[in-house]
């Protein structure tokens, strides 16, 4: 025979809800038709436990969609035309709820208690689904896990959105830092994350949280060493975070780039064995600085979208995140079947989500991309922002665009050897114009020349 004891144990656990408070809202938009514009964007029927609480608030969304009156008597005729008035209790139910409340003023905090009980259970689902992918052995373990984040991410994303924010709020945080820089003798310190480039840093004020940058370039023009020079200067110097997708190199070739760089080595020397012993001394100097080095490498072949977007949030929650390095753009791809043949849509949709999650993470994004074959029929080569590859939302999604040339890769014989020109041909919060450095071959390092020029 059981215990009490055993019994509350085999006793079955009811999920997360509150009657009281799903009536509550339906009856304060039923008294007062303005509450809907307080709650319509935080509930969705799902939201709801009873099934007849989900089917009444379906009708007055779409009610209010419309325009139309939200009252028992627009409701109960919707439903009839639905047949679905007897599944709600009829009429009566709807007069029951529109005395279960004395007033509409609380109705936002009547919503936000639905949409917590909701939000619990959705954890709990997600838990059983979680715990599936934990007892399945039939997929592979990387896949199980990417699909467990994706389940509470999904619920803690759906939780609750962002709301307008009065100026007068966001005016006192900006003058309190304006006046900070102001009295700042100081002030021009980068306040976003430096490029380690000061004539570059002056033009772009570092790489602003939020920001998305593309690097744009031609092959062989030294994009992955530039971006790599910035997550070096970014790691070392400034002690940021960087998390680097590479998905073209691997994070072997990537880190010999670095140790090139940090300890100016030259490359085809390192990789042959033909250091001289001096030389091999400044290797292991090199190697104990960039151990010192916050840089995370992904070098995933083939990364989608999903990937890029789940790995960076779980970065960022383990170890903490300053700045994304993408290399490059058209090599990832977008999860999404739909657009498989669709490059310019998959591209834009690509583009689009790379700012937003910038925006989530709050956090500049360093995204390389591809210039197409049209700079090579033009005289002098230049870039333009019409030379992005597979899509015009590149150029409108970015904040800033940086594009790479080299004089030199066209013309051996020009006296400009070994320069090449950084064109920030967009930048939305400061001047476009182009900036010079010096390109060392050998150790695949980029070096200031404090050359510049403000279109």
């Amino acid at each position: 025979m059981l215990k009490n004891t055993d019994k509350s144990i085999l006793k079955l656990k009811v999920p997360p809800y509150s009657e009281e408070a799903e009536q509550a809202v339906l009856g304060s938009i039923l008294i007062d038709k303005e509450s809907m514009l307080k709650v319509s964007d935080l509930l969705i029927p799902d939201d709801f436990y009873f099934e007849k609480h989900q089917i009444i608030w379906e009708i007055m969304n779409q009610l209010y969609t419309l325009h139309k009156p939200i009252d028992i008597l627009t409701i109960s005729n919707a439903l009839e035309e639905k047949q679905k008035i007897d599944q709600i209790g009829g009429i009566a139910y709807l007069a029951e709820l529109s005395t279960s409340v004395p007033s509409a003023s609380h109705v936002y905090s009547y919503g936000i208690m639905v949409k917590d009980k909701s939000t619990r259970r959705k954890m709990i689902t997600a838990g059983d689904h979680i715990m599936g992918f934990g007892y399945s052995e039939e997929t592979e373990l990387n896949e199980d896990l990417e699909k467990a984040e994706k389940e509470l991410f999904q619920i803690s994303q759906t939780f609750l959105k962002d709301k307008f924010v009065s100026i007068t709020d966001i005016l006192s945080g900006r003058f309190e830092i304006f006046a900070e820089l102001h009295d700042d003798p100081n002030s021009d310190v980068i306040r976003g994350v430096p490029s380690g480039f000061r004539t570059m840093d002056d033009m772009l004020g570092g790489f602003k949280p939020s920001d998305l940058c593309i690097i744009a370039a031609r092959p062989s023009m030294g994009k992955t060493a530039f971006v790599l020079n910035i997550a070096l200067s970014a790691a070392i110097k400034h002690k940021k975070r960087v998390g680097v997708f590479s998905l073209e190199m691997s994070k072997e070739q990537l880190v010999d780039r670095m140790i090139c760089m940090t300890t100016q080595l030259d490359s085809w020397k390192l990789n042959k064995g033909k250091l001289e012993d001096n030389e091999f001394q400044k290797l292991g100097t090199g190697i104990d600085e960039l151990m010192q080095a916050s840089v995370f490498i992904d070098d995933t072949v083939g990364s989608s979208l999903p990937e890029v977007r789940a790995k960076a949030r779980r970065l960022q929650m383990e170890h903490g995140l300053d700045m994304i390095i993408i290399d490059y753009l058209q090599l990832m791809t977008s999860g999404n079947a739909g657009l498989a043949n669709n490059r310019v849509q998959e591209i834009s949709e690509i583009s689009r989500a790379l700012k937003q999650l910038g925006r989530e993470l709050n956090i500049p994004i360093l995204c390389l991309s591809q210039l197409s074959r049209a700079v090579e029929a033009r005289p002098g080569k230049i870039p333009m922002l019409s030379d992005l590859r597979d899509s015009g939302s590149i150029e409108q999604d970015a904040d800033v665009v940086l594009m790479l040339f080299r004089e030199e890769y066209y013309e051996p014989d020009t006296d400009r050897a070994g320069v090449t020109d950084i064109f920030i041909k967009k930048n939305r919060n400061g001047p476009v114009g182009r900036v010079e450095l010096k390109w060392i071959a050998e150790s695949m390092k980029f070096v200031d020349t404090d050359k510049r020029f403000d279109d």
